[in-house]
This record gives C-alpha cells, sequence and structure tokens, in this order.
C-alpha cells in the first residue's frame, strides 16, 4: 500500500479548521483486495478548495497536483476537453487567416479581420462534415454503390465510347446558346456550378430560366424533372416569379434550410438537375455556427459536391455577393465548386453580363449578354452596337464625338467617346468613365505632339451608357474627339478608331486587333483608323469594303481623316 498526503499547514490536530487549509490523502493499492481497506479512495477536507486539473490553485497560489481523477467515476481519467482553434475572417471578402492583421492580406482593407472560435472535439463519433452525410443509411444508402475495390484508370480507358456531342445537358433556343457560350458548350453532368452577383441582378431568374430549359431538353423531347429549392422564398413567391416568366416546365419547387432534408427529397424525385437558392442559408445538423457561417457554407458544398459526383447530377447554387463584389465566405468555396459565374449589370441599365471566373470544362474568355425584361433575361442579338446610340451622318451636333472599339473577354464592343472642349476656362478638366491620369495623358500629348492649344480650354470627356474605359485600345477614340471638338468638326458615325497612344504620339498595337476589325467590318462601318503596323500585318483581307487606314502617329491622323471630313463640309 502506498499512502501520502498533501497538505499547506501541519496539522498538529484532526480537527483543525478547514478553511485555511486543504488537505487531500490518496490510497493506491491495486493488489489489495481486502474489504475492510478500499482500493480506491479520495478524502478531502474542503471540497471548495480542491480543483480538478492539473493544477490547484488556492489563495492565489499555484501548487502542483497529481494527474486530474474524475470523483465518483471509479478512479478513471476525464475526457479530453475539446480543443478551441481561433480563425481571423475578413467581413469585407472571407479571407481566412490564422493571425490578426490590421489591414485585410486579400483585398487591403484596414480594420475587417473578425475573430472566430472553432472547438474542435477529441471524440470521433462527434465529427460531422459534409462528405460523412452522404454515408449516414438515412441519406446516401441509395445513392450508386461501387462493386469492389476502386482501382486507378488508365486515361486513355476513362472516356472510351462516351459520345463528347452529347455528353452535356443542352441549352437551346438564343438564351440557351448565350448561357451555353459561357459554360463552354452546355451543362456538364455531375458538375457544381456557383452563381453570384449584387442583389437584385436576376441571378433567381437566371436559373429559373435555366432550370426550365433543362427541363424541357430531356430524352426524346421528353420533360425531365428538376429540383428548385429555395432557402429564402416560399413556394409560392417562386410560383409567383415563374407566372410572371410564364415557365410550364416540370419543375419541382421546394423551400428547405436542411441539407439532409434537400438530399432525402432528390431521392424521391430523381431530377435532371438541382438548383439550390442560395447556399448562404442552408445548413448542416451537427456543424457549429448559423447558416452563412464559414464552416457552414464549406461543409454544405463539400456534402452537395459529393452528391453530385456520386449520382452525376449537376447541381447549381446562387451565392451571396459582400460590398467588394466578391462572393460571400471563405475563398476556398470558389475552390470547390467546377464552375464559377458571376452575373453583372448597372442598376440604371437593362443589359446583363455572364461571365466565368472559373471554369474545369471550358475556357473562361467568354462573356453572356442579356438584356431583363417583364418576361425575364432575353440575348441580346447584336451585342457589339448595344451601346451605340441613334447618330445622323455629317451632323453638326456630332462634334466631339468617336467611336471605340474595346473588348470584353472574348467579346467586341462599340463605345462612343464624348469630347466637349471650351475656350476661356483654362486648366478645367472633368472625366467621366475614363482614368484622370489616362485623360491627362492623352491631352498633354495632343498638346506637345500635335499642336493643339488645349491650354486655353476646359476639356470635358465622357463614355456614353455610363460605361468605364479600361483599356488602351480606346485612347485614340479619345483623342479623336478632342481633334473634333476642338477643330469643330464632326466625325460620321461610319468611322471607327482603334490604337494606343504612346507619350511621344505613335500609335500602337493593341491586343486582338484583327478580330476587333472583323467586328467592324461586319457592323458595316465604311473606315477603320488603325496603326500602320496593323494595316501591313493584318492587310485588308475579308473586311468587307471596309477601308483600313493605317497611320503612324496622332498627326498623320489628324492630315488623314480630318481633311477628307473638311471636303464633305
Amino acid at each position: 500500500m502506498l499512502s501520502f498526503s498533501i497538505s499547506r499547514f501541519p496539522s498538529t490536530s484532526p480537527s483543525f479548521p478547514s478553511p485555511p487549509s486543504a488537505t487531500a490523502s490518496f490510497h493506491l493499492d491495486p493488489y489489495t483486495t481486502n474489504s475492510n481497506t478500499p482500493s480506491h479512495s479520495f478524502e478531502h477536507k474542503a471540497l471548495s478548495d480542491v480543483k480538478v486539473g492539473n493544477f490547484m490553485r488556492k489563495s492565489g497560489r499555484r501548487v502542483m497536483g497529481m494527474n486530474p481523477i474524475e470523483i465518483g467515476d471509479g478512479g478513471k481519467k476525464n475526457k479530453k476537453k475539446g480543443k478551441e482553434k481561433i480563425y481571423w475572417v475578413c467581413s469585407n471578402c472571407g479571407y481566412t487567416a490564422g493571425q490578426w492583421w490590421g489591414v485585410c492580406r486579400s483585398c487591403t482593407v484596414a480594420g475587417t479581420m473578425k475573430e472566430f472560435h472553432e472547438t474542435k472535439t477529441s471524440e470521433v463519433d462527434g465529427k460531422v462534415n459534409g462528405f460523412m452525410v452522404l454515408e449516414e443509411d438515412g441519406v446516401g444508402s441509395w445513392l450508386p454503390q461501387h462493386e469492389g475495390e476502386i482501382r486507378p484508370l488508365r486515361l486513355a480507358d476513362i472516356n472510351r465510347g462516351l459520345n463528347h456531342q452529347h455528353w452535356r445537358i443542352p441549352l437551346s433556343g438564343s438564351f440557351g446558346n448565350e448561357v451555353s457560350r459561357v459554360l463552354g458548350g452546355g451543362l456538364v453532368p455531375g458538375s457544381l456550378t456557383l452563381v453570384g452577383g449584387d442583389p437584385g441582378v436576376g441571378k433567381s431568374t437566371l436559373l429559373l430560366q435555366i432550370a426550365a430549359m433543362i427541363s424541357e431538353g430531356g430524352n426524346d423531347g421528353e420533360l425531365s424533372p428538376v429540383l428548385y429549392v429555395s432557402g429564402e422564398e416560399s413556394v409560392e413567391q417562386i410560383g409567383n416569379r415563374a407566372d410572371r416568366l410564364m415557365i410550364e416546365s416540370d419543375i419541382y419547387v421546394y423551400s428547405s434550410n436542411d441539407i439532409e432534408d434537400i438530399l432525402k427529397k432528390v431521392r424521391d424525385i430523381s431530377p435532371r438537375a438541382l438548383v439550390v437558392d442560395s447556399i448562404q442559408t442552408v445548413y448542416l445538423k451537427g456543424i457549429m455556427g448559423s447558416p452563412g457561417g464559414i464552416i457552414q457554407v464549406k461543409e454544405c458544398t463539400s456534402a452537395l459536391l459529393r452528391f453530385a459526383k456520386t449520382t452525376n447530377i449537376p447541381v447549381l447554387l446562387i451565392g451571396h455577393v459582400n460590398k467588394s463584389g466578391d462572393i460571400a465566405g471563405p475563398r476556398v468555396l470558389e475552390h470547390i465548386v467546377d464552375v464559377v459565374l458571376y452575373m453583372e449589370g448597372e442598376k440604371c441599365s437593362s443589359h446583363r453580363m455572364l461571365r466565368a471566373v472559373k471554369n474545369r470544362f471550358g475556357s473562361t474568355d467568354e462573356l453572356g449578354i442579356f438584356e431583363m425584361s417583364h418576361s425575364g433575361l432575353q440575348a441580346v442579338s447584336n451585342a457589339s452596337k448595344m451601346f451605340l446610340s441613334e447618330q445622323h451622318l455629317d451632323s453638326e451636333i456630332l462634334a466631339g464625338m468617336a467611336v471605340a472599339v474595346i473588348m470584353d473577354r472574348s467579346r467586341t464592343f462599340l463605345i462612343e467617346i464624348q469630347a466637349l472642349c471650351l475656350s476661356g476656362s483654362t486648366g478645367s478638366r472633368q472625366v467621366n468613365g475614363i482614368h484622370a491620369s489616362r485623360a491627362d495623358m492623352i491631352i498633354s500629348v495632343l498638346i506637345k505632339q500635335a499642336g493643339l492649344r488645349l491650354r486655353e480650354n476646359a476639356v470635358y470627356l465622357n463614355v456614353v451608357s455610363g460605361l468605364t474605359l479600361t483599356e488602351t485600345a480606346g485612347d485614340l477614340a479619345v483623342a479623336a474627339a478632342i481633334c473634333s471638338s476642338f477643330l469643330e468638326l464632326p466625325i460620321p458615325n461610319d468611322i471607327a478608331f482603334i490604337a494606343e497612344i504612346g507619350l511621344g504620339g505613335e500609335l500602337r498595337m493593341v491586343p486582338r486587333i484583327e478580330k476587333r476589325m472583323h467586328t467592324v467590318a461586319k457592323l458595316g462601318y465604311r473606315m477603320c483608323v488603325v496603326p500602320k503596323a496593323a494595316e501591313e500585318a493584318l492587310g485588308t483581307e475579308s473586311l468587307q469594303n471596309m477601308k483600313v487606314v493605317g497611320c503612324r502617329n496622332l498627326k498623320d491622323v489628324i492630315n488623314t481623316v480630318f481633311p477628307k471630313l473638311m471636303k464633305r463640309s
């Protein structure tokens, strides 16, 4: 038998007062089975002064103690406490870091790092994640099971016998062609697609129209069910939108926030596609945090990814965005999914643009153009000239207006640049839709290299339709508009300008100038002013009746273009 005692003060009498002292006595005799002597006992004189743990604290002083022993548990040790992990998450862009930063390392915004705590239990049975949901009997037992051992496959044997023309789910019609352009040719079975955008831009309308198109495009023309799940709206609200869009397809509508409940309903319907609106409103039981939290969003997306890959049913998600325009939640959300689409649009415009930021099944160099109407989103037939206004040839009111040819992804657009030179107001410059530093550079080059006396004029620049000119291909159109306003000579609406301007007044090449010139020719323009190098390298083949005028610098542009305009006037 081994016996020892711990006491802070010497005890001379068994009736020593308990408040100022604490005495613990342990008797350990694993080999003794005598009933008169207990094999394990724990005697204490002051329960209020005994702390179960690695340390005992009394009167502000720490005293080393024994290993923790749970009282009344037969000497069994306590279970390990859960470890708490601290995350610092940016409330602006969702960037996650292991320590605090004064400025977010992703979006460079100060004071947005917030502290989050995640408790991890040591028990394996208590862990729940998105991939374990489908392993439970109530949810994942109906999913296809792999027989035997899964082995690596040769790359040449994976797609053997697969018809790539009918592999993707087709989206027909002009609207479907625009969506298919962005997706890379259609919707891939078993894919997980995330659609983000500002509130009210039309994300729910877009996916409801896509769901109707998938339902109508089944095999042999038969209707295929599509399940549309909303965690934000009731089924009556979704039905009201479907009536407004005149959708009468085989779409099942369900309102729920529980991922497990949603997957059980999918088992009963066996749809051709699943739409979840939105990923920030659903939750997974057993996961810490409320819907929309970082861990909930990650695990719910993981569960839907496992579901899509196992059943070969495509899943389309709607994601909220934060004030910076990025999808809310952890950045890992965009890494989990297969396709990330952003829907953009100005509040004062009815046009909507759908662009791919990530696409595992196609190029991200595509852009879909739509117009929002009372009956939903409609594809724009001629997107290249949708930003052009009505013009009248050789009209005096067009002085100071030039057409620039810009590109966004693979799409080419023609936009109007307006300039106004007002004499008598020196040094005043106002720009709208053009970077101020770029506009100042172009004006300075016109003063120095072209000899225009713009110091005595106030210059105003504007991009029509509220667009923002971000690439240098519109430099020549800006300079031409300023020259037109300063010389008071209007530019006809059948002349376009494509070039970058250097500090020496020279005209420089821009990327994909050949595609820009072909777009201008298809729209019926009579003349296109480009750098001399472009005229010599590309020639004029397949440009229909359009004349290509190559210029080396701004003086060549003024001498070759504006004298012809003066003869017309």
